[in-house]
């Protein structure tokens, strides 16, 4: 269960940034009210402590890559939800608090009115909701690991997939392109299944459930764009070259090339 404690130490670690984010976009936004607060809670050391807090337009970015991964692979019915608070919504005609977003904040931008007050309308302030709700879906993760009804087969597949990838790089780095490409074609064509049923995607059951038949499903129903099908598609292409005895035999390179694409595909399609 390698895979489920590197979950749990990743979580770990984005919540504890998270909580570290949330307090710095504070500080930017009501810096007399957090440092009183910050003054009530460590005293003397305030100064010090606050001094500690990221800088949220900095390391905001590298915080929303690593935590919409993770809730892609462990809580992928929120995912839209989360990315929602960051991303312009489409067709924005107007800003105000409702339509203002994280990325909004970043480039500082707000909304004011007068030309000697300019009294703000909407501003940086306006983000700040939208990241706790982001932090709380990433925390509703952390109950989701606590949860009986939390299905942990994906976590187990992945680590079945880990060992036969690493079987099949064995097989290539001793010369046995062939074993080593097939075995990696069928990681392939596992994970392709896994991915159709966990988005409940039918295809024809009278086709033997190929690369090309799954990775087409999976193009036909949005789940993954051309390039990535055409991606898909070039491994596969190896995998035969691999199964059937063609012209030639497969190099060491496409082998290699092959291994190396699909563990990327079990990273990172979902």
């Amino acid at each position: 269960m390698k895979n489920l404690e590197k979950y749990k130490a990743d979580l770990n670690q984005l919540i504890e940034t998270g909580d570290q984010l949330l307090l710095a976009i504070r500080y930017a936004c009501y810096k007399e009210q957090v440092t009183r607060s910050a003054k009530r809670q460590f005293g003397e050391e305030a100064a010090e402590f606050l001094n500690t807090l990221p800088e949220f337009s900095k390391e905001y970015q590298a915080w929303y890559s690593e935590a919409t991964t993770l809730i892609r692979q462990l809580l992928p019915d929120r995912l839209d939800d989360f990315c929602s608070y960051y991303e312009m919504p489409k067709g924005r005609k107007d800003i105000n608090h409702a339509s203002y977003r994280i990325s909004d904040y970043l480039v500082n931008l707000g909304v004011t009115r007068g030309a000697v007050q300019q009294e703000v309308i909407v501003g940086p302030k306006s983000a700040i909701p939208r990241f706790e709700q982001q932090l709380a879906i990433v925390k509703a993760i952390e109950k989701r690991f606590k949860s009986s009804l939390f299905d942990i087969r994906q976590l187990v597949q992945a680590d079945l997939f880990d060992s036969e990838l690493e079987a099949a790089r064995a097989l290539v780095k001793n010369g046995f392109h062939r074993s080593g490409g097939a075995l990696a074609g069928v990681v392939m064509e596992k994970h392709l299944a896994q991915v159709c049923e966990q988005h409940g995607i039918k295809f024809d059951k009278r086709k033997k459930p190929t690369i090309a038949v799954l990775n087409g499903a999976l193009k036909d129903a949005g789940v993954i764009d051309i390039p990535r099908w055409r991606s898909n598609q070039y491994l596969g292409d190896i995998r035969n070259l691999c199964d059937h005895h063609k012209d030639r035999e497969p190099t060491s390179d496409e082998v290699t090339e092959l291994v190396d694409g699909v563990g990327r595909v079990t990273k990172t399609l979902f």
